[in-house]
């Protein structure tokens, strides 16, 4: 595992996820700790590819429990094979005869049957889902809890014996260690507040969408035979938007796949026509596409004013 913060930097930079020094810290505190990671910020600015980063980084299998309105304990974390345990009933169906031949009352007979609940409800008919996955795991893993937000509080309840002693109670079989800690990742796009409970059982962390520099490396890094200057173009675009107060801002892959289209359209820089036409991989509602068209207009405006007046032109997202 990552002996140090710069380890896990070049670590999760050899991902092609490049981190701040802040990000490189946390990730490195909560595996010497122990403790799971909340990490909250925007849509789109990188927090579940810090989990896919780690996983790769440490060698470690990714197991992935999406969460969404209505999740429940079994869904998240195991179900029954009843389809399974019918079938052995019915290949078992001689041995039970002779197993009740000998019961007198149907009370002996419950008796008999419930002294084999062992042997239909074991881990040979249980189906683990993810949380339970992770935990019997016989090789340590990265669990990424994504969207924690889109679950009701009744589930982030649930959460909170896995993420305090990573164990959970099964009524049929008792309680569950994990075999081995998971690294565990929680994600948050903010949409609702989280408890204090599950906050106090986590490291947290803050993703904001990136700084120009760091936008820029990630380009350079993803988008490898971008041009350096229609890298800058891209980069600069794409921070003018998130400026203009858009119902949805650019997300850091919606600016790489901005800047693969850019690629394949064999553009050799962003004029106003590439821009317009290629306005909606960067953003997805119409609102937002028709405020972008107007900030492009007034800033050729601007331009041809400052042409006529003998004045420099500027970029329209400055």
């Amino acid at each position: 595992m990552f002996q140090d913060v710069q380890q896990v930097t070049e670590a999760l930079c050899g991902q092609q996820y490049i981190p701040t020094d802040e990000i490189s810290t946390v990730v490195f505190l909560a595996q010497q700790l122990g403790k799971p990671l909340l990490v909250e910020g925007p849509a789109g600015v990188g927090k579940t590819e810090l989990a896919k980063a780690w996983s790769g980084a440490s060698g470690q299998r990714l197991i992935r429990l999406q969460c969404y309105e209505g999740l429940d304990e079994n869904k998240a974390l195991y179900e029954w094979e009843y389809a399974k345990q019918m079938l052995y009933t019915q290949l078992l169906r001689d041995k039970l005869s002779d197993l009740l031949a000998s019961a007198e009352t149907l009370r002996q007979a419950a008796d008999r049957l419930g002294d084999e609940d062992d042997v239909f409800f074991s881990e040979r008919f249980l189906l683990a889902r993810p949380l339970l996955a992770a935990l019997l795991s016989d090789e340590p893993v990265v669990l990424l809890i994504d969207e924690i937000d889109r679950a009701d509080a009744e589930f982030e309840a649930f959460l909170l014996e896995i993420l305090s002693d990573f164990q959970v109670s099964i009524p049929e079989l008792g309680t569950i260690q994990a075999r081995h800690h998971p690294s565990v990742v929680l994600t948050s796009n903010n949409t609702r507040e989280l408890s204090e409970a599950l906050k106090r059982r986590c490291l947290y962390l803050f993703v904001d969408y990136p700084t120009r520099e760091a936008e820029l490396n990630i380009v350079k890094m993803r988008v490898p035979e971008l041009s350096d200057k229609l890298a800058r173009q891209t980069v600069d675009v794409v921070q003018g938007m998130r400026r203009l107060d858009l119902k949805k801002n650019p997300s850091v892959s919606e600016t790489i796949d901005w800047a693969k289209a850019l690629v394949t359209l064999n553009a050799d820089s962003i004029d106003e026509k590439t821009l317009e036409t290629t306005l909606t991989v960067l953003l997805k509602h119409e609102s937002d596409v028709q405020k972008a068209r107007r900030q492009i207009l007034r800033g050729q405006n601007e331009d041809n004013y400052r042409g006529r007046s003998g004045r420099g032109s500027r970029s329209e997202w400055n």
